[in-house]
C-alpha cells in the first residue's frame, strides 16, 4: 500500500474538503498520517494503481515467488523539468526501474513506489504524474503493489522525487552479467543515442529544431525477451542511462577486465542530436538514454541478435557498433571516422544535471 505508517481509517461522518485537482496544492497534512493523507491515497494513488494487493492497504505486499532466481533493483528519479517531450518523471520512474531489472534477463513482476512531495506542489501535476505511472506500468504488464508518501516543507524539496523498486525473476540457467564480456564479442546498441538527454536539455535551453527531439523512455523487457529467445548466449545487457554509452562501456570493461573498440561511423545518432551536441559542446557518447540498451554477445551470434532486435519496434534502429578486445588497461577506444583512434574515458565531472 501507500503507507501511512499506521492503520488510519477516515470516519464516514468526518468532513474533509474534496481534493481540488485543478487548483489545489500539496499540504503538509497530506503526509501526516491522518485523514487528509488517507484521502490523498484513496482519491489518487489507489484509484490510479488499483490492484488486489495494493487494495489490502497493508504496510507491505505479499506475493508468491515463481521458479527461478529473484532480481531486485531500486532507483530514485529527480528529473528536471518534470514533463518533457515523450514522457515525464512518472513514466520515467517506471521504465527506468523495469529496465534495470530486465538487463539481468529477468521478467519484471512488481514495483513499489515512494513519493517525496514538496509542500505547495500542484495537485494537478501530481495527478498527471501518477496517472502517467499507472499507464506505463499497465502497458508493461506490471503492478505497483506497495509504496510510501512523505511531504517536506516548502523550500526543502524540489517539487517531487520518486523512488521505485522492482522485482523480477530470471529463468534457471540464464546468466547475463557484465563480467562475462570476452575478447572477440560484438557490441550492439538497440537504437539512436542521446535522445533523452537532448530532449531534456532542449527544454532547459529553449532550443528549437525542425522536428521535436523526444525522449526515448520506454520499458525494454519485451525486447529483451525476444533477444534471449533468439540468442540465449548473450553475455551482457546494460541500459546506458546516466553518463551515456561511454560510461556504460567503461563500467563493463572494468568489471570484465577487457578493453572495447567502438567505431564512430557505426554509432546511430540522430542529426538533430548531433547538431545540438556540437552547438552546446557536448559529446553524444555521454548523453543519457532511457529506452536503449547495450548488448554484448559472441561474434557468431551477432547477426542473429541484430536481426532480432531490428524486428522489434524498440530495436528497429539497432546496430553493431564495436567489439570487445584484450587490453590490460581496460580502455574503451574509438576508431574515428577519419581513421584515427582516441580513448573514450570516464566522464569527468557532471555533464547534464537532473536527467533521470
Amino acid at each position: 500500500m501507500i503507507s501511512t505508517g499506521n492503520q488510519v481509517k477516515v470516519s464516514k461522518t468526518a468532513y474533509i474538503r474534496p481534493l481540488d485537482f485543478k487548483k489545489g496544492r500539496v499540504e503538509m497534512a497530506h503526509g501526516g498520517g491522518g485523514r487528509m493523507m488517507m484521502q490523498l491515497i484513496d482519491s489518487l494513488f489507489l484509484t490510479a494503481f488499483d490492484n488486489d494487493m495494493l487494495r489490502q492497504m497493508n504496510d507491505q505486499a505479499c506475493f508468491a515467488v515463481p521458479a527461478g532466481r529473484m532480481v531486485m533493483s531500486t532507483d530514485s528519479h529527480v528529473v528536471s523539468p518534470l514533463f518533457f517531450p515523450g514522457g515525464d518523471i512518472g513514466s520515467l520512474s517506471v521504465h527506468g526501474t523495469l529496465n534495470d531489472v530486465a538487463m539481468s534477463g529477468a521478467r519484471p513482476l512488481y514495483l513499489s513506489a515512494s513519493f517525496i512531495l514538496e509542500e505547495g506542489f500542484p495537485l494537478a501535476d501530481l495527478k498527471r504524474i501518477v496517472e502517467s505511472m499507472a499507464k506505463a506500468a499497465q502497458q508493461a504488464g506490471v503492478s505497483i503493489i506497495t509504496g510510501d508518501t512523505k511531504v517536506v516543507e516548502q523550500g526543502k524539496g524540489d517539487g517531487i522525487f520518486i523512488t521505485t523498486t522492482g522485482v523480477g525473476v530470471v529463468p534457471e540457467g540464464l546468466q547475463i552479467s557484465a563480467e562475462r564480456a570476452q575478447p572477440g564479442d560484438k557490441i550492439l546498441v538497440s537504437g539512436t543515442l542521446g535522445d533523452h538527454g537532448i530532449a531534456i536539455l532542449s527544454l532547459r535551453e529553449n532550443l528549437t529544431f525542425h522536428t521535436t527531439i523526444q525522449s526515448d523512455t520506454a520499458s525494454l523487457h519485451e525486447l529483451v525477451t525476444c533477444m534471449i529467445e533468439a540468442v540465449p548466449t548473450i553475455h551482457v545487457l546494460r541500459d546506458p542511462t546516466r553518463g551515456g554509452l561511454a560510461t556504460t562501456l567503461n563500467e563493463i570493461a572494468r568489471q570484465a577486465g577487457v578493453g572495447m573498440m567502438v567505431y564512430e561511423n557505426k554509432l546511430p545518432i540522430r542529426e538533430q542530436v548531433r547538431a545540438a551536441c556540437e552547438f552546446l559542446g557536448f559529446d553524444p557518447l555521454y548523453i543519457a538514454n532511457e529506452g536503449k540498451l547495450v548488448a554484448i554477445c559472441p561474434a557468431a551470434a551477432a547477426e542473429t541478435l541484430l536481426q532480432t532486435m531490428q524486428a522489434h519496434p524498440l530495436g528497429s534502429e539497432a546496430a553493431v557498433i564495436g567489439e570487445v578486445i584484450e587490453d590490460s588497461h581496460h580502455f574503451v577506444q574509438m576508431e574515428t571516422s577519419f581513421g584515427g583512434q582516441r580513448v573514450v574515458d570516464w566522464l569527468s565531472g557532471e555533464q547534464l544535471p537532473r536527467i533521470c
